[in-house]
């Protein structure tokens, strides 16, 4: 199969769906991988690189994507690329679909199937290809919100680990899966107060195993969501429905009533956002004030370490792009699991939960595949 690995485009992102070292696990197992120059720069891969692994390098995405039979990407087609797919493409990239109705609506007409990293599932209902951006996300979203608690920044002036004599900040986490954990972990290394917020007791008991008396856990309640977010001083959104819209856990009013210099900062932006005056923001513009709060609501986070982040990605999506490579769709019936992450298919959504968060019709994979 002929595998394309374009340049990303959209804003301040820098990863490559591929590094060379993928490349080069495709051409031994007899594909053709073309791609796009330029593409690897971000991550300090020049193009010489690629040609020595056995790639083919395209002067352009138009040719590229005309050429491949699989493309394989980080980031969410952006406009111009929607005009290059085809029907019977295959497509391979974070698409997060639930809040996007204009780029569902693109990628259904360009008869293509897509298939998105972040429904992908394991035999243990967890998500094997978001996790390593969910674990990148995590840590940089305490980062973020230390720098952001600065006052030339707009925050409090509060550091986050305080020091002796001056209690450190106060960190909530909403929700404790991959990205909370790892937030967690780097909170709590700064020095922070930390507090965790779930709805599932076993996470909840998970979290207290793993950092023990370090970190303050609670049962997520409306109640409890309000009180903590008045004291906090950063508030951390890592709330997760796969495939479908974030529900919006702090509303407009809350947020109005919180500490003046607080900092959110939305790591569930790309599935809408967890806090009611989220927006989208760009590495170029990363930061907005509401009621007096900064928010940070970067829908690329990850792509700031873009070499960290592109190995992290890379050994999770290769053994599935080498099955995709291999069998085409043939893949996705043989491998539910893989079967999981079809978002889109012969015009038609197939996911449960991006059709539910769109008010859109859905069919099954199994379905759409037959």
């Amino acid at each position: 199969m002929r595998v394309g690995i374009p340049k990303e485009i959209k804003a301040q992102e820098y990863r490559v769906g591929l590094a060379p070292a993928g490349v080069r696990e495709l051409v031994a197992h007899g594909h053709e991988v073309l791609v796009e120059r330029g593409a690897g720069e971000g991550i300090g891969m020049a193009d010489a690189t690629y040609g020595a692994v056995g790639a083919r390098l395209m002067p352009d995405a138009a040719s590229l994507f005309a050429e491949a039979q699989l493309v394989v990407k980080v980031k969410e087609p952006q406009p111009e690329e929607c005009d290059y797919l085809s029907p019977g493409q295959l497509l391979f990239t974070y698409l997060h679909l639930a809040a996007a109705p204009a780029l569902t609506q693109a990628l259904c007409a360009s008869g293509a199937s897509c298939i998105a990293y972040e429904t992908v599932t394991a035999p243990d209902g967890s998500l094997p290809l978001l996790a390593p951006m969910s674990e990148v996300a995590g840590r940089m979203a305490v980062q973020a919100g230390a720098f952001y608690l600065e006052k030339p920044q707009q925050g409090m002036g509060v550091l986050l680990g305080g020091v002796p004599g001056v209690p450190p900040a106060e960190v909530l986490i909403l929700g404790g899966g991959v990205v909370g954990s790892h937030a967690a972990m780097i909170a709590c290394g700064m020095g922070a107060r930390v507090r965790v917020l779930d709805r599932n007791l076993t996470v909840l008991r998970r979290l207290w195993r793993q950092f023990g008396n370090q970190l303050e856990t609670e049962f997520a309640t409306a109640e409890a969501v309000e009180r903590h977010c008045l004291t906090a001083d950063l508030v951390i959104g890592s709330v997760l429905v796969p495939g479908a819209a974030t529900p919006r856990l702090v509303s407009r009013e809350l947020v109005g009533r919180m500490r003046p210099g607080a900092v959110l900062v939305d790591v569930a932006i790309d599935q809408g956002g967890c806090f009611a005056t989220s927006r989208p923001t760009t590495h170029g513009d990363p930061v907005f004030l509401v009621e007096r709060v900064l928010h940070y609501c970067v829908t690329n986070m990850p792509g700031a370490v873009p070499r960290t982040s592109t190995f992290a990605l890379n050994h999770a999506t290769l053994p599935f792009v080498l099955a995709l490579a291999a069998q085409g769709l043939g893949a996705l019936r043989r491998d539910p699991y893989l079967a999981a992450g079809l978002n889109i298919h012969g015009g038609q959504i197939t996911h449960a939960g991006v059709a539910d968060s769109l008010g859109a019709a859905y069919i099954p994979p199994a379905q759409a595949l037959s």
